[in-house]
């Protein structure tokens, strides 16, 4: 017999030897275990026997009875802690959600075990129906759990909650509810897996079930807008726009989707395509402060002087107490008159610088602490209407 042949025999002696001895602890442990679930109380330690089982004896993990004891005992402590909270009793609310999660775990496993073919290949759960039905009940208390836990403002364990309720969706346990196609909450709470991973600054989370928060419209904006958030963190530049620009289809109004949008084009040097979203924008709400501004900051860039000046304008007309208009305004004349021939324009050359004038002083006073903004403006517009006094405070200014 050679050396391997004499290591195997050892081996297969040694299992031989210590098989009875473990399936027998197991016979003593679920005999304990069953004993405290009998005896009405204790039913923390049945759990714990049979955790301790699952630990130490690889064999007892495909036992269904040591999981359907678990369940049990899980299951008996729910019910201690539910009729607490009904009775207004103390009772400690985060581990009565965990009782209800750890149920949920259990019964999977065990139905994974419980499907497995037998010597024939034949697929007959035996416990599938009656658990199924049973955590049916529970499952609300899922989604709850993860409500609480976002009030805590602990939200990974609220997304653990939450993805489990989501979970069930696609666990054979729970096949012939289609909870897919008849729980209408599983957007919502698809929603709240996308929260609670952007406020964990998560983007793979955030992400994960973003599909099916999106089907949640009453909060679909918000759910783009942690959708673009993870784009960015992942530094994914393409998808972060594509997820800014449907933001901004779905909702032009909302706060956070058009002035994103516009610096990302800007960023891209794709003025046009901002001046195109800043008129979709005012074809929605012609008076919006924030897409008039866009507008007139988008045609000054594009040198097209007249066009900024006549938004500018208007956006003046609505709230004369903005400072950045009169910049505008007041760079676009300036702009203007510098390009008007000094002998055969002259005249409308003045009134063009005299307009700046007017433009910039008023910038000044409203935002007296932009000196780097107004002053070389102010400086270039003094000195070509021959505005000694007031050329000379600006020189002073520039040079101190």
């Amino acid at each position: 017999m050679n050396k391997k042949q004499h290591i195997l025999n050892v081996a297969l002696l040694l299992f031989a030897m210590i098989t009875p001895c473990l399936t027998f602890a197991q016979k003593k442990e679920l005999s304990q275990a069953r004993s405290y679930i009998k005896s009405g109380k204790d039913f923390d330690k049945a759990e714990r026997l049979m955790t301790d089982l699952l630990k130490k004896d690889m064999a007892s993990r495909d036992n269904k009875k040591v999981y359907l004891t678990w369940l049990e005992a899980v299951q008996k402590q729910y019910n201690v802690a539910n009729e607490k909270l009904y009775l207004k009793q103390k009772q400690d609310t985060a581990a009565f959600f965990d009782l209800t999660r750890r149920m949920f775990t259990i019964a999977e496993t065990l139905d994974s075990i419980d499907m497995r073919p037998d010597k024939k290949g034949r697929v007959a759960p035996e416990y599938r129906q009656k658990h199924a039905a049973q955590l049916h009940v529970y499952r609300a208390n899922l989604y709850n759990g993860g409500s609480f836990f976002v009030r805590k403002a602990n939200y990974k364990q609220a997304f653990e909650y939450y993805e489990t309720y989501i979970d069930c969706a696609r666990q054979p346990l729970f096949e012939s509810y289609r909870y897919d196609t008849t729980d209408v909450r599983m957007p919502e709470a698809g929603y709240w897996t996308t929260y609670c991973g952007y406020k964990m600054n998560d983007p793979v989370l955030t992400l994960r079930h973003r599909k099916l928060a999106l089907q949640d419209t009453a909060k679909a904006s918000f759910t783009l807008m942690y959708m673009a958030e993870a784009r960015k963190w992942m530094k994914d530049d393409e998808l972060y726009l594509k997820t800014l620009e449907e933001g901004f289809r779905r909702y032009p109004t909302f706060y956070y989707f058009f002035p994103r949008l516009i610096d990302e084009y800007n960023r891209t040097g794709l003025q046009e395509k901002a001046l195109a979203a800043a008129d979709s924008a005012l074809a929605v709400d012609a008076d919006n402060q924030l897409f008039l501004f866009a507008k007139s900051t988008l045609l000054l860039r594009l040198e097209r002087w007249s066009d900024c000046i006549s938004c500018s304008e208007r956006l003046i007309a609505l709230c004369d107490t903005l400072a950045e208009p009169n910049f505008n305004a007041g760079t676009a004349y300036l702009n203007l008159a510098e390009k008007l021939d000094e002998k055969k324009e002259k005249k409308l050359r003045r009134q063009a610088f005299q307009q700046a004038q007017r433009y910039m002083e008023r910038y000044r006073v409203l935002a007296p602490k932009e000196k780097d903004k107004w002053a070389p403006v102010l400086y270039r517009i003094y000195l070509n209407l021959n505005l000694g006094k007031q050329f000379d405070e600006i020189d002073h200014l520039l040079k101190n």
